[in-house]
């Protein structure tokens, strides 16, 4: 079964490759923005139709969520990747009979909800990222009736091992522990309550979605217990056995930012079995880094 990564050397994409790889059912053709461009809507049909992979999953996304709220250039990138490509890529893996599988996220939601997001809760996006990511979503969604197959995986909080790519971000336990080395104390937010997900888990569950054949349609993929960043900084400190570092629990507006976030966007998994508690997670990322 050929099947093509795009955002390979990202943060998640990183991890597909590594279990995909793993199985000798996959032929794995993975690319990253060296390897193609993933906006030039002609390059990729044409790339893709000479292919004819079985499977296409798009791991590339825009998500320099203060950048695009205040500045339009930067929202009209954000617009082209997260919705527009999105569109185009369906639209490929339609006309070639491929299946399709794209990530979005809890930032849809709106945050009003406070006993969690279902796969078919009303989305109501609150910063202009969160509205691109919905947009890619309808792409995705107004194809499903002309044939496409199609799996929306929505995830959040993700962390885990840093990508090949020398533009994959840190995780916020990354974060959090570099600035332990040189801070005594650290303000952190006791805000945003949404579940972590730890992107080797998120990789097997994608694969699993494949090989169980489950219905098309949106799923909802996060590891077990919501958590606030003050909260989960909390229990990083702990697992590390680190008593010396302050951590300070502060309100958002302590670090003014141009994107409003939702203060709740618990996502709720009806669909699948639910993944480990996100600090069973935590424990095994930090084993592997020492």
């Amino acid at each position: 079964m050929k099947i093509i990564i795009l955002g390979a050397k990202g943060n998640l994409g990183t991890q597909l490759v590594k279990v995909f790889n793993q199985s000798e059912k996959y032929e794995v053709i993975a690319w990253d923005k060296d390897d193609i461009d993933i906006t030039d809507k002609e390059l990729m049909e044409k790339k893709l139709k000479e292919i004819k992979p079985d499977i296409i999953i798009n791991v590339v996304a825009y998500n320099a969520v203060d950048k695009c709220e205040k500045d339009d250039a930067e929202y009209e990138i954000a617009k082209k990747i997260n919705c527009d490509t999105v569109g185009n890529l369906a639209q490929i893996s339609l006309e070639i009979n491929a299946l399709f599988i794209h990530y979005s996220t809890d930032y849809i939601f709106g945050g009003i909800k406070k006993e969690g997001y279902n796969e078919d809760d009303e989305p109501g996006p609150i910063s202009r990222y969160a509205q691109t990511k919905l947009s890619g979503e309808k792409e995705i969604i107004r194809r499903s009736g002309k044939g496409l197959k199609w799996y929306l995986i929505r995830t959040s909080k993700l962390f885990g091992p840093k990508g090949k790519s020398e533009a994959a971000k840190p995780s916020f336990f990354n974060l959090m522990i570099d600035l332990s080395k040189t801070r005594d104390s650290l303000d952190v937010v006791n805000e945003e309550l949404s579940c972590f997900t730890y992107t080797p888990d998120l990789a097997r569950a994608t694969q699993k979605i494949i090989e169980e054949r489950k219905g098309y349609g949106i799923y909802h993929i996060v590891n077990s217990g919501p958590i606030t960043w003050y909260k989960a900084a909390v229990e990083l400190f702990k697992i590390l056995g680190n008593n010396k570092i302050k951590l300070n629990s502060v309100a958002s507006d302590k670090f003014p930012r141009p994107a409003k976030r939702p203060k709740y966007s618990v996502l709720i998994n009806n669909k699948l079995e639910p993944l480990r508690d996100w600090r069973e997670a935590l424990r095994e990322y930090l084993r592997s880094k020492k």
